[in-house]
């Protein structure tokens, strides 16, 4: 109830605080104001889907992937309070437009210029699913990989460790392939991941 009420109160101050013009950037592709308003409170963290540490870029990720994460949060197949939250105030006919409206932002330009480093150990087997190039691809069981490239290092390394502890389960491939990569390997992939 806490949690509700802090998010309710972010939403609130982000909508009243918003130029007009963020305010209407917001507005779902159905145009519902409500939904535009839901939206809102998710740029209290995902920052207009560039987010920073451990919450994830959003912004030009896989449009089937965010809709796939959106649907374990209502689940509960993936379990973190603030999204299951977030996910159950959107109604269903809001989650897939919600998903779409973020694939299509801009992945965040680079701020610098990461210096060349040689591939870490172990991040090959990321492209098997991931695509050669890191940006996610359509499997051909229909699942959606999520771009790794350009993600957060503390996004990138939590979400391993998560994986590889058996704390985030909603994967059962990465968990299994997560728990065969030591921590340091992890920690040394995602800074190669976040630096593309």
């Amino acid at each position: 109830m806490r949690t509700q009420m802090v998010l309710g109160a972010l939403a609130m101050a982000a909508t009243l605080s918003a130029p007009a013009k963020a305010v209407e950037a917001f507005q779902d592709p159905g145009g519902v104001r409500e939904s535009g308003a839901r939206l809102l409170m998710c740029d209290a963290c995902h920052e207009g889907g560039r987010s920073k540490a451990t919450v994830p870029i959003i912004a030009g990720q896989q449009e089937n992937y965010i809709l796939k994460q959106l649907r374990d949060f209502r689940s509960g197949d993936r379990k973190f309070e603030i999204m299951k939250w977030m996910a159950d105030s959107l109604t269903q006919e809001d989650v897939a437009p919600a998903a779409a409206y973020f694939a299509k932002k801009s992945w965040p330009a680079k701020v610098t210029n990461a210096a060349a480093t040689p591939a870490p150990r172990g991040v090959a087997v990321c492209q098997a699913c991931h695509a050669q190039n890191f940006m996610g691809a359509v499997q051909a069981e229909g699942m959606t990989t999520p771009r790794l490239a350009g993600q957060s290092y503390e996004y990138l390394v939590d979400s391993m460790r998560k994986f590889a502890e058996g704390e985030r389960t909603n994967n059962a491939d990465m968990v299994q392939i997560m728990k065969g990569i030591s921590a340091a390997d992890r920690d040394a992939m995602a800074r190669y991941l976040s630096a593309l």
